[in-house]
């Protein structure tokens, strides 16, 4: 199972690359609204950057036990797989995600799942995301 890591957010810029390479790669899109990881300040313009995204849970995965639907089921190794046919559009998975990583795509009324693909770790020009195989 791959799992993203915070490598190093002090280095962090807030370049946003990261979203927007997510949003491209995922969902086809360049908004940064469609991505499902998100960086964030952490106090104001001067205060660092804080990266919100799937913690990839192995054991009480909240978001798929919220999930009335089905839609979302454990993934062997952590996190969860997304099934948008299941999906009714409920938000009670983003609701229960303890992290807030689930973001929400309003005109689909969909979640917006982090699938762990790496391409926002692979695109980072300052390095401060690794994603990486662990047991």
């Amino acid at each position: 199972m791959a799992q993203l890591l915070r490598e190093n957010m002090k280095k962090c810029i807030g370049c946003f690359t990261c979203m927007m390479v997510c949003s491209a790669a995922n969902r086809s899109s360049h908004s940064l609204a469609q991505s499902a990881i998100h960086i964030r300040t952490s106090g104001g313009l001067t205060g660092r950057f804080r990266v919100e995204v799937c913690a990839g849970c192995r054991e009480d995965i909240a978001c798929a036990e919220a999930c009335p639907s089905g839609a979302l089921s454990p993934r062997e190794g952590g996190g969860v797989e997304y099934d948008p046919r299941a999906c009714m559009g409920c938000g009670r998975c983003a609701e229960a995600c303890i992290v807030g990583a689930i973001g929400w795509d309003d005109p689909e009324n969909r979640p917006i799942i982090c699938s762990h693909c790496g391409k926002c770790a692979e695109f980072c020009p300052q390095g401060c995301l690794r994603l990486e195989e662990v047991e």
